[in-house]
């Protein structure tokens, strides 16, 4: 209840109630309202500087969780660049030159593809943090182009692998007959004399001395593509295509161990040494035909010889000593 208030009146020496009007109740009342707003901002202003509201607290965690996911997905994303390069480094200091393969050029690796425009095109309009997204993109862009790349340098380095290992077993790189003392080879490559016509002339191979039934191997793996019996030069003979360009033949044979169309591997016996054809003792002629030429056998003693044993057989091959055949 509101208190009344009284006044003392000088000239009636009484004490008198004091009459209050509704407008200056009105006025007291806003001014008491102002001062409340006046105060009560004044202590929100400090509570909201001071303290974070649920939204913001909200809003301070979301960021720190998405800060926390940036420099994890950046951390990741740099790996796989660093893991790249290593990849892209071997291959083109390592893994091509191995193969003979020129590197690939830098230009090629780092292609282009295209502005930010394109990824712009890819987002929604207003979409927060476009920038951040668009780097990302283009990243990951060139990251997956970049491996495409190095994928197919390494599919065309796994079929030069497969080729040169057919090619090596393919290869005819041992001698047509057992040789370990160095002793069978009687004559090499090159012009020779003739020990039946009596002039010189080229000897296209080199002649293998032995008696007449010694085992005659394949010198690489390959398919038989000749058993021809009663040649007037070279008598009993084999022909061995082991692709690559390379053709070998094996002449004056007394047997066959193979026929024609049959796969063999290096190392298999095909036949057996003979006196057949145009020959002087028994021995097996041999022959290896690169690309239709006629090469010098010696050259490919690779895998049955070391470094002394075949210094040697290069000396024993060059030397003019007469065939035993042609």
């Amino acid at each position: 209840m509101a208190k009344t208030q009284y006044y003392y009146n000088t000239e009636t020496c009484s004490y008198e109630k004091i009459e209050k009007s509704k407008f200056e109740g009105i006025i007291k009342a806003i001014g008491l309202l102002f001062v409340c707003v006046i105060f009560g901002s004044v202590f929100a202003w400090a509570y909201l500087t001071s303290f974070d509201s649920p939204y913001e607290l909200e809003l301070i965690q979301k960021n720190e969780n998405l800060l926390f996911n940036y420099h994890h997905l950046d951390k990741e994303l740099k790996s796989l660049q660093d893991h790249v390069v290593k990849l892209q480094r071997r291959d083109d200091e390592i893994y091509r030159p191995n193969f003979e393969v020129e590197p690939i050029p830098k230009e090629i690796r780092q292609a282009g593809a295209g502005g930010s425009q394109k990824y712009k095109n890819m987002l929604r309009e207003g979409l927060e943090n476009e920038g951040l997204i668009i780097n990302y993109l283009s990243r990951i862009d060139l990251l997956k182009r970049q491996m495409y790349i190095q994928s197919q340098s390494l599919d065309e380095v796994s079929e030069l692998a497969k080729t040169r290992k057919e090619l090596m077993s393919h290869l005819p790189a041992i001698q047509p007959v057992s040789n370990k003392e160095l002793k069978r080879l009687a004559s090499g490559f090159g012009m020779r004399f003739h020990p039946i016509l009596g002039i010189k002339r080229m000897h296209p191979g080199c002649d293998f001395s032995a008696p007449t039934g010694t085992p005659i191997y394949a010198t690489g793996d390959g398919k038989i593509i000749k058993t021809e019996k009663g040649n007037r030069s070279y008598g009993n003979q084999i022909e061995i295509d082991h692709g690559f360009g390379y053709v070998t033949k094996y002449g004056h044979m007394s047997t066959f161990e193979v026929e024609e169309g049959q796969e063999v591997k290096r190392g298999q016996i095909i036949g057996h040494v003979g006196n057949t054809g145009l020959s002087t003792a028994p021995h097996c002629h041999y022959e290896v035909i690169f690309n239709d030429i006629k090469v010098n056998p010696v050259d490919y003693f690779l895998n049955d010889l070391t470094d002394e044993e075949y210094e040697e057989i290069i000396r024993l091959s060059s030397e003019e000593t007469a065939p035993l055949g042609y």
